[in-house]
């Protein structure tokens, strides 16, 4: 006797039920911020369309709190660049993390000094401590003069000297990192992955992670082509 079709079809529906967990182990799902293999470098140029991916307000500077200190993404852009290339700074991933530093510290880049709770001298576009803010200083040769007829303990006259020229202000992020943390701490952050940026904040900048900064940071890992978003085989 042949098989009837009612018979080799209820055959094939409980086939398909015994093998449906092992084929579904197998089908690609999203996996939002997949880090590429190799992200050692990127390319040397910061556009306005990646600081805006990670600063959205940063298109303008209409309505700005304080308009003199305000940059748009457009003015912003070629500084980045500059002061990555300065201190040579060629990893993807160490430059989201500096970037959205400053971001979240300026308020996308709409300010330059601390005005809550107001720390004198505080400030450059990550801001900076005064103290930090001295070394920095002291590390520009141009300011060695200017620098050198300010009274001790005038911080704001120091952070005054960097906030004049675009170029110190948003350069002191890159200078913080290259000198200020640890080649391992630096290593940790290049990898692009949670545990080093994590360690570059909390154990060279001084502070915590919270909700905004991660999702600044993740902005930036994706604008700068530190994570792609593809599939991930699940196996």
């Amino acid at each position: 006797m042949f098989p009837t079709p009612t018979t080799n079809l209820a055959t094939f529906s409980i086939i398909i039920l015994l093998l449906l967990p092992s084929i579904t182990l197998a089908i690609p799902f999203p996996s939002p911020q997949v880090r590429r293999q190799s992200q050692s470098q990127s390319s040397s140029i910061i556009t306005p369309t990646q600081v805006l991916q990670i600063a959205p307000s940063s298109g303008t500077c209409v309505g700005a709190p304080y308009p003199d200190e305000c940059r748009t993404a457009a003015q912003v852009a070629p500084i980045l660049t500059s002061s990555f290339q300065k201190y040579g700074i060629t990893s993807a991933a160490e430059k989201a993390a500096l970037i959205s530093l400053m971001a979240f510290e300026s308020g996308d880049f709409k300010y330059n000094k601390n005005y809550v709770p107001g720390v004198p001298g505080q400030g450059t576009r990550n801001m900076q401590s005064p103290t930090h803010n001295l070394l920095y200083a002291s590390s520009i040769p141009a300011l060695t003069a200017p620098l050198a007829a300010i009274p001790a303990g005038s911080s704001n006259a120091v952070r005054a000297l960097l906030l004049a020229n675009d170029d110190y202000d948003f350069g002191s992020a890159a200078w913080f990192l290259t000198t200020q943390c640890s080649a391992g701490m630096r290593s940790g952050l290049q990898n692009g992955g949670m545990d080093g940026w994590e360690a570059y904040l909390t154990g060279c900048v001084g502070t915590g992670v919270t909700g905004e900064r991660q999702k600044g940071w993740e902005r930036a890992n994706v604008a700068l082509g530190v994570w792609d978003l593809q599939f991930r085989w699940l196996l």
